[in-house]
């Protein structure tokens, strides 16, 4: 079955599963290096913006199996769909407006940790999705009838945000998600206002 993936959704899985496995031989380094480090920490790097999105808890695999099944469900048709240059590209700039956003949020609340996690990416592909495919069912835990694409999108979106402004789950960057989401419709509307001008 994973053979059977587009090129470039199992090349993102690959490298992001290998950039685990060596954040578990040399955890210090990786995460020093590549993780995203808030603009005042001394740790920052600016290519910490993209790298920080091929990271993840070096402490289990949780985080990163669902951020790589969620991109191995998604990610394949959209690239079926797009082309692999323009899936990767659409990846790469979720991650960054993910990035983006949560050094912003770091800043205007003062925190110093480090951010790792494909999640913005993800969700910037989750929107993508949805974008394109809004009346596919899903199955969603634990619901138990199949629901429309759009509608698990945009229940995400709400909860994300609503769990970002109230602060209830510690530790995950709520607002990354939602930056990556926004990233990802500002990129397909403004691929979208190119087509139109090139007409």
């Amino acid at each position: 079955m994973f053979r059977s993936l587009p090129t470039a959704t199992r090349t993102l899985i690959l490298v992001t599963l290998g950039a685990w496995l060596l954040e578990l031989a040399v955890p210090s380094l990786m995460l020093g290096l590549f993780a995203l480090w808030p603009l005042q920490s001394r740790h920052f790097f600016p290519w910490q913006l993209l790298t920080y999105g091929f990271l993840h808890d070096p402490r289990g695999p949780g985080h990163l199996f669902f951020n790589m099944f969620a991109l191995f469900m998604f990610g394949a048709p959209l690239e079926r769909y797009w082309g692999a240059r323009r899936l990767v590209v659409f990846y790469l700039v979720c991650v960054l407006a993910a990035g983006l956003t949560q050094l912003a949020v770091q800043m205007a609340g003062g925190v110093q940790e480090e951010t790792i996690g494909a999640s913005g990416g993800v969700f910037g592909v989750l929107l993508a999705f949805a974008w394109y495919f809004p009346r596919q069912r899903l199955f969603v835990i634990p619901i138990p009838v199949p629901i429309p694409a759009w509608l698990m999108v945009s229940a995400y979106g709400v909860l994300e945000l609503f769990l970002g402004v109230t602060g209830r789950q510690q530790g995950v960057a709520h607002f990354a998600h939602l930056g990556g989401m926004l990233g990802g419709a500002l990129c397909i509307l403004y691929w979208r206002a190119r087509r139109r001008f090139a007409d």
